[in-house]
């Protein structure tokens, strides 16, 4: 009996005493957003950017993105936003190295990630030569990048790159050789870190562009159990898309949820592109 007695005291002491190891929740899901702006094109009439920014914020602000890539940016227009939803903070240099063109700017919430380091390239035979252009592109195409943390208990860094590839129809070749550049470019920022990546490709999935971007990387619409809204992005205005364009892929993440959101007020929309959203989980922890 004594024996007995002994053995449960000792089985007490370990369970009152024993360190109680502490449950660290999961990376709550990251909801990305990527968004083309439509310049302020003066010529835009009832669609010129004045009539519709309160709108273009609205929606954003809707949606609720934790980062959200932009293409077509003016300075003027990040303004407008982050002074309309003062908790978002956006960076990026424009196409021609300065600000006074269209950015590729990316937009994040301060209360949820961190910036750790930023950069950018240009889509050319020249990556570093800031402005240049290759392949029968008639404007400058480039790439903007950041690092980012996430903030709170279960930390995770991970790598968003925003593009916004040749416009004309007779671009297919220069779009094939941006994505392939895009791609030779993820190992030497992002390493294993997993990868986001936001833009108007203006290139539908039946385009060699598409179909090299989405061998390496996961379609986040494709591959989202949960699909919302129309698959195609382009309406011109109309609210009536005609074309997929805008994509968001990712490395490294568990698609969700997927939305192509069609806000409008009226006959009037915040963009000629409907924005798509997608909410991601992290496929991994992250370990500095």
């Amino acid at each position: 009996m004594p024996n007995v007695v002994l053995r449960l005291v000792a089985l007490l002491s370990v369970c009152l005493f024993a360190p109680v190891q502490a449950h660290t929740p999961d990376a709550p899901p990251l909801r990305v957003m990527t968004f083309n702006v439509r310049y302020p094109n003066p010529d835009d009439g009832a669609n010129v950017w004045e009539r519709r920014r309160a709108l273009f914020a609205q929606t954003v602000a809707a949606a609720n993105p934790d980062i959200l890539g932009t293409q077509e940016l003016f300075a003027t227009q990040g303004a407008d936003v982050v002074r309309a939803l003062p908790g978002y903070s956006w960076f990026g240099r424009d196409r021609r190295g300065g600000h006074a063109d269209e950015h590729m700017g990316i937009f994040y919430r301060r209360d949820r990630l961190t910036l750790i380091r930023h950069g950018d390239y240009w889509l050319s035979d020249t990556p570093a030569v800031v402005g240049s252009m290759a392949w029968g592109a008639t404007l400058p195409r480039m790439v903007n990048w950041g690092i980012f943390e996430t903030r709170g208990a279960r930390r995770q860094r991970f790598v968003l790159f925003d593009t916004h590839f040749a416009h004309r129809d007779e671009d297919d070749g220069a779009r094939e050789r941006s994505a392939a550049l895009l791609l030779t470019k993820l190992a030497p920022i992002a390493g294993k870190l997993p990868i986001v990546l936001t833009g108007d490709m203006n290139a539908t999935p039946d385009s060699a562009a598409y179909r090299l971007l989405a061998g390496r990387l996961t379609d986040a619409w494709i591959a989202s159990p949960v699909r919302v809204g129309p698959d195609r992005t382009f309406h011109d205005f109309t609210g009536m898309a005609d074309r997929r364009i805008d994509y968001i892929f990712v490395r490294g993440f568990t698609p969700l949820r997927a939305e192509v959101r069609t806000d409008h007020s009226g006959k009037l929309y915040p963009s000629d592109h409907f924005p798509v959203v997608a909410d991601l989980r992290f496929a991994a922890p992250y370990h500095k």
